[in-house]
């Protein structure tokens, strides 16, 4: 018995010195801020920091790949598509072709560069106090509203969207427009092109003969081929000529390979990024950004539970939002503005946000909560403190 009693002892007392030392390391390292999504973010800090170094390197060569892509594609559509339509369908479609894919090549070529090229914008040094909205805990420095941290840029970024790739620069403020606008310009292009060169690609990729010798035509089987197989026999092996040619030539092999490379880039384009477009389509006539859309998300599942409806302040209706964003004003004009190029800015200087104007949280039936002065008066507060 003595012996079980000591064991029971000793047992208690490592028990005690375990409670202990877990107690003094949470005492250091937890806080009231703590939480779930706080230890994710804790975890996942080096994957971060490494996607934050690749994409610091990947986002030039990413613009040089849409150069590279959209100057493959223009020159196919000249050398290959333009010839077939006016071959087989005449001077009419092949004249509304011409301006037609020309004036969204124009559009997507614009809001690209002006895309790239312009500063999402960045908040001043100093701020008055109805435009701080917060501290950045990163910068150090007063924060607007609707304005976030870039860890790739280093700086905070007036109403954030994300950091693009594709543009090697933050979507923010006073470049959404132009990035939102090669999204719609660029799906709409591909879409185009993949219906015009249809009949071109169905005639060259469905031909199994030609689509076989142009798998087969400089390949290492085709010299393999042509040193052990007597040129006689070589018709036989890779079939008769089935072009417009007499023959089997390079340009026919060219042809077939930069069409049927055409029609697929732009094709899986048109799903890719015609499902982004959707998506920030949504976002803008919601009056959100893809941040806010998280931020939202969590404050709109916490109320819920409370049995109350959260309402975005910046959602002033689609057509509304879309107005904003886009920058129409009673001088500005949708056809001449947004139809064509056009430099102009967005509403407002990023700063100061107008917001709708709401009198408490709404619960679910309807009826407005006891505290509505209270939580009016707190998230204005919180807003601008």
């Amino acid at each position: 018995m003595g012996v079980v009693k000591k064991i029971h002892s000793l047992g208690k007392g490592v028990f005690n010195y375990c409670r202990a030392a877990k107690f003094a390391l949470r005492s250091v390292t937890y806080n009231s801020f703590t939480n779930r999504a706080t230890a994710i973010d804790v975890v996942f800090e080096p994957v971060l920091w490494l996607v934050e170094r690749v994409s610091r390197y990947l986002g030039p060569i990413m613009v040089v790949m849409v150069i590279i892509l959209s100057l493959l594609a223009l020159t196919t559509v000249y050398v290959f598509a333009a010839p077939f339509v006016l071959r087989e369908q005449g001077w009419l479609p092949f004249t509304f072709h011409i301006f037609f894919g020309h004036w969204l090549f124009i559009n997507t070529i614009f809001n690209y560069y002006k895309g790239v090229t312009t500063s999402p914008g960045y908040p001043p040094a100093v701020l008055s106090d109805t435009s701080v909205a917060t501290i950045c805990k990163k910068c150090i420095a007063p924060k607007p509203p609707r304005t976030h941290h870039c860890s790739l840029c280093n700086k905070c970024v007036l109403k954030m969207d994300h950091h693009c790739p594709w543009l090697n620069n933050c979507v923010g403020h006073y470049n959404h427009r132009f990035f939102i606008s090669f999204c719609i310009y660029m799906t709409l292009g591909t879409l185009y092109i993949s219906i015009a060169i249809w009949p071109l690609f169905a005639q060259e990729f469905f031909n199994s003969k030609k689509t076989f010798q142009s798998i087969l035509r400089g390949s290492v089987l085709f010299y393999f081929l042509k040193w052990n197989v007597d040129e006689s026999n070589m018709d036989d092996i890779l079939g008769p000529p089935h072009t417009h040619t007499d023959s089997w030539t390079d340009y026919d092999n060219v042809q077939h390979k930069a069409v049927s490379f055409l029609f697929f880039i732009s094709f899986s384009t048109v799903i890719a990024l015609g499902m982004l477009s959707m998506w920030h389509i949504m976002l803008i006539g919601q009056g959100e950004t893809s941040i806010e859309r998280n931020i939202n998300s969590k404050e709109r599942k916490r109320l819920k539970k409370l049995n109350v409806n959260y309402k975005n302040p910046y959602d002033f209706g689609w057509r509304q939002n879309w107005r904003n964003l886009l920058g129409l004003d009673e001088h500005r004009r949708f056809w001449s503005h947004i139809l064509l190029p056009s430099s102009h800015p967005p509403s407002g200087d990023g700063l100061a946000w107008e917001r709708v104007p709401t009198p408490g949280y709404i619960t679910s039936n309807g009826l407005h909560t006891n505290m509505a002065t209270k939580t009016t008066r707190l998230y204005r507060m919180e807003c601008n403190p």
